[in-house]
């Protein structure tokens, strides 16, 4: 190179490292995500705080409307000594140890079988059902029976028998459930219709069972409604101790053979563990080997009669007639109907038509040549083959096509 020849002066390239506004740009929509989960979730959280948080529904340290805090706290301060129990073991041994004690029962669930129920029965002075469901009325209060729900969902009922608590409390709200009596032993109080009490009360004299079909009269929200607090305080604080018993899942008997994992010994876990781990490393130490796929021309040139000739003989070695003559008919169709003008979806019958209108042949003949006429021999694939190559020339000599 002479040095009278001009040097090209390089150019800067454009920067393709992205800057700190580009990304940003690209994590804005992320961010806004992110932003309208987190809001989401507090949303979330102050309604269930503002709803039924705090415990179960009439926990005795439930501070929410569905609670039993209000009444449990008013009875401590009247000297009754309250005792929760989650467990039908907690609730028999909080019974024994107050010998003069009520036991309030308030299954929501329906956790209790009848071996838990009959461990109850008659084990406090004073025992309370809240809503109990059909087991828990047929093994402890055999002579009450669910009746449904009262008419008049928002009724006042009034006391209407001799019952003390009941009288001292005058009326209360009408009940989510009724009872009816089958025998004199039980008394019934607040009478939503004839035959149907919102409260069942019975005493031997040695124990007493209450049987109410109301949460209403015991819970924050609708304590103080009519004479539900009186109701609730009277029934339950007529002795030093109360067993605020709701039964929970530890109370579910296990029942059944054991299961899978029960049966399995420790040690499988984390050898299946380690197998997967181990899978995992060798398919990416295998797959980082891989590299793209390559696109690579093959060494010979197949001849398409080389591959034609390939599948008649596999045709012919397996006797497959029909599928020979099949893949001739379905080649000539398409060419015909290419020469007739047709479209490549025109069917083999409108191709079979137009061609015996073209050649004014015999259409039931050209029919049988693209469509109809069977092959069971060689013989007859042989003369059908030489047919459609006629019937082809001769449609290509009357169109002047090749």
């Amino acid at each position: 190179m002479s040095a009278s020849t001009p040097t090209a002066t390089p150019t800067a390239a454009p920067a393709t490292t992205p800057t700190l506004r580009a990304s940003s740009r690209r994590a804005v929509f992320w961010v806004v995500i992110a932003v309208i989960a987190l809001v989401a979730a507090v949303i979330a959280v102050i309604a269930n705080q503002g709803g039924s948080s705090g415990g179960p529904a009439l926990g005795a340290h439930n501070p929410a409307p569905i609670g039993g805090m209000a009444v449990a706290n008013v009875l401590k301060a009247q000297g009754v000594k309250v005792v929760t129990a989650d467990s039908a073991a907690e609730a028999r041994k909080a019974v024994a140890s107050g010998h003069d004690a009520t036991l309030l029962v308030y299954d929501e669930n329906g956790y209790l079988d009848e071996q838990h129920l009959r461990s109850l029965d008659g084990i406090a002075a004073t025992t309370v059902l809240i809503r109990p469901n059909f087991q828990a009325l047929r093994t402890l209060a055999p002579a009450v029976e669910a009746a449904g729900t009262p008419r008049h969902p928002r009724a006042v009922l009034q006391a209407k028998c001799s019952v003390p608590a009941a009288v001292k409390a005058g009326r209360i709200s009408a009940p989510q459930s009724t009872y009816r009596l089958d025998n004199d032993s039980y008394t019934g109080c607040f009478p939503a219709s004839k035959h149907a009490f919102a409260m069942a009360a019975y005493d031997d004299g040695a124990s007493e069972l209450y049987v109410v079909g109301s949460t209403d009269v015991f819970d924050n929200e609708n304590v103080i409604r009519d004479g539900n607090a009186a109701l609730a305080l009277n029934v339950l604080g007529q002795h030093d101790t109360l067993v605020w018993y709701l039964p929970t899942f530890d109370d579910v008997s296990v029942t059944g053979p054991p299961s899978l994992g029960e049966l399995t010994p420790g040690w499988v876990t984390p050898v299946v563990l380690l197998l997967i781990a181990a899978v995992i490393a060798a398919a990416v130490w295998r797959g980082r080997r891989f590299g793209p796929l390559v696109i690579e021309n093959l060494p010979v040139i197949v001849r398409a009669e080389e591959t034609m000739e390939g599948r008649a003989r596999l045709y012919q070695r397996s006797s497959a007639r029909a599928h020979a003559i099949d893949a001739l008919r379905i080649g000539a169709v398409g060419r015909i109907a290419a020469r007739c003008g047709l479209p490549s979806t025109a069917q083999a019958g409108e191709v079979a038509d137009a061609a015996s209108t073209l050649l004014d042949a015999d259409p039931y003949a050209v029919r049988g040549i693209l469509l109809d006429a069977p092959v069971n021999t060689d013989a007859d694939l042989m003369r059908l083959s030489a047919q459609l190559e006629e019937l082809e020339r001769a449609v290509a000599a009357a169109t002047g096509t090749k």
